[in-house]
C-alpha cells in the first residue's frame, strides 16, 4: 500500500498532498493533467498511482473529461515516464542510475537490485506484468534501458501493461464517484494477484520449455 490513507467520500477538492496536487492539475491542464501525473509517478515511484487513476476515473465521472479520454491519456503518461526511466539506464549506465535513483525519498536500492533480478530472470515477462506492480512498475524500466530491451518491444509491453493497470483503477473511480478513494482499500489484493499471476505465468512457460526440449532430445 502507498501509505496515503483517504477517509471513504472524500471531496477531492478538500484534499492535500498528492492527492491535492493531482487534484489541482487535472483541473488546471484537464485530461492533460492525468497524463503528467502519471508519468511523474512513474519516474518517482512513491507517487501513488493508486490515488491517481482513480481521481481520474472520478474526474472523468463529472464531464471534465471522457472516461476513454482518461484511459488513454494515463496510459500514454505511463509510456513516457517509463520511457524516461529507460533512457536513462541506457544512457547513464546501470551503477550511476542506481545511485540517481537512490537518492530519492522513500526508493530503496533493495527494491531497485530486485526489479534488475526481476528483468534479468523474466525479461519480456518482467516488464509487462512489472507494469501492475507497485514500485516495481517504474523500476523495471532502468535494467530494460540497461540492457537495450529493443524499444519497439519495451513501449508495446509497457503500453499494454499500463493499459491494464490503468484502465482497473479509472474505472473504479469513475464508478464509485464520490467513494473513489475506496479503490485503495483493494488496491493491494490486485497487486498479489498479479504476481500469483505472473509465478503461475513463468511457471508454465519454463515446463514448456523443459517439455520441448525433452521431446527434441528424444527424437
Amino acid at each position: 500500500m502507498t501509505g496515503y490513507a483517504l477517509v471513504a467520500g472524500t471531496d477531492p477538492s478538500t484534499l492535500t498532498g498528492v492527492a491535492g496536487w493531482a487534484v489541482n492539475l487535472m483541473a488546471t491542464l484537464g485530461v492533460a493533467g492525468a497524463a503528467i501525473a502519471i508519468a511523474l509517478e512513474n519516474v518517482f515511484p512513491p507517487l501513488p498511482s493508486e490515488v491517481i487513476l482513480p481521481l481520474a476515473g472520478f474526474t472523468a465521472s463529472q464531464g471534465t473529461f471522457g472516461l476513454v479520454e482518461a484511459i488513454v491519456w494515463t496510459t500514454a503518461g505511463s509510456v513516457a515516464g517509463a520511457m524516461i526511466l529507460y533512457l536513462l539506464g541506457a544512457l547513464i549506465g546501470r551503477d550511476r542510475t542506481r545511485r540517481l535513483m537512490g537518492r530519492i525519498p522513500l526508493v530503496k536500492l533493495s527494491d531497485i537490485d530486485r526489479s534488475e533480478e526481476f528483468f534479468t530472470r523474466h525479461g519480456r515477462a518482467a516488464v509487462f506484468f512489472g507494469r501492475m506492480v507497485p514500485v516495481f512498475r517504474s523500476l523495471i524500466s532502468i535494467p530494460a534501458g540497461v540492457e537495450r530491451m529493443a524499444i519497439s518491444t519495451f513501449l508495446l509491453l509497457t503500453a499494454a501493461g499500463s493499459a491494464i493497470w490503468n484502465t482497473i483503477f479509472v474505472c473504479a473511480g469513475y464508478l464509485l464517484g464520490e467513494n473513489w478513494d475506496a479503490v485503495q482499500n483493494y488496491a493491494g489484493i490486485f497487486q498479489w494477484i498479479v504476481i500469483a499471476i505472473v509465478v503461475a505465468a513463468v511457471g508454465w512457460f519454463v515446463t514448456s520449455r523443459l517439455r520441448t526440449r525433452s521431446h527434441v532430445a528424444d527424437s
